[in-house]
């Protein structure tokens, strides 16, 4: 028998050090100065930051991974050069999947809706800064984000109908609808056309606007901000926030209720509580 310590450290591991290799990856560390909040900037600014097959297959794998992350807490996404994303790109996704066949079309639509499922299932918020052309699956990617800040000059489209398809793509019909009602929905998903900041505000897609100067250290910002509280409720937190969509009334009570026990049981929960009645300020730890 090992005298190794059997518990599921060893399966958990830091993805500060990690390399990206079809998009920007950093780090930045909280006040305590660990690594906490991981920001993706997707990197190709001279053609508005499109995505390709790589790119969204390391998205994807990235989100599903950070599962299993000992050190990042939140994460931001953003576009360099003032836009976000202007989906798939024409020359590199949307030329080849005409040359495709249907089993191949069903891969590449799966992998996409692939990328929606792992930013939705990895437990730490995420946080968009959106400036400038926001479109396409960079729309998709924005709407699956937990909190989006935007910018005045922000253009969100979700454009799929503008290149003979459905509006129906990568969980559009289900998530949009929610997000900002049944009617608008059907008519950015019917028409593609942009739908601006202000719209964008006014219905609860973006939580606030800033200027393009500081959209993204907002964002930071807010990401820090809830990285310091305690993460591992915050997992719950989204995992119920998505679960409840299908559930009744009662049974979402009884969810919260077995979840809010689960966290009880946190040390975190102590450390709060300890903080009270010393009268000072929680230092939380995600355990």
């Amino acid at each position: 028998m090992s005298d190794v310590k059997l518990t599921m450290a060893h399966h958990k591991r830091p993805f500060a050090n990690y390399e990206a290799k079809h998009f920007l990856w950093s780090v930045s560390n909280d006040a305590q100065g660990r690594a906490s909040v991981g920001t993706i900037t997707l990197n190709r600014p001279d053609k508005k930051n499109p995505l390709t097959f790589d790119s969204y297959a390391e998205l994807r794998d990235l989100f599903r991974g950070l599962v299993y992350a000992t050190d990042i807490k939140t994460v931001v996404v953003t576009g360099a050069g003032g836009n976000f994303c202007s989906g798939g790109d024409v020359h590199e996704i949307i030329g080849p999947l005409t040359q495709m066949s249907m089993p191949e079309l069903l891969d590449f639509t799966r992998m996409t809706g692939d990328l929606v499922k792992a930013m939705r299932a990895c437990p730490q918020p995420i946080v968009s800064a959106i400036d400038g052309i926001c479109a396409g699956a960079g729309a998709m990617m924005a709407l699956a984000s937990d909190m989006r800040l935007g910018t005045p000059q922000a253009k969100t489209a979700f454009l799929f109908v503008r290149v003979g398809l459905a509006g129906a793509d990568m969980g559009a019909c289900t998530l949009l609808p929610r997000m900002i009602g049944q009617g608008r929905a059907s008519e950015l998903l019917y028409t593609g056309r942009v739908m601006t900041a202000e719209e964008g505000l006014q219905w609860g897609f973006f939580n606030a606007l800033h200027d393009s100067g500081t959209v993204l250290s907002a964002a930071q910002t807010l990401a820090d901000q809830i990285a310091c509280g305690p993460t591992f409720a915050h997992g719950v937190t989204k995992k119920l926030l998505h679960q409840e969509w299908n559930m009744g009334v009662d049974e979402a009570i009884e969810a919260e209720a077995e979840a809010q026990a689960i966290c009880m049981q946190t040390k975190d929960f102590r450390r709060a509580y300890d903080a009270f009645v010393a009268k000072q300020k929680p230092v939380f730890k995600g355990d």
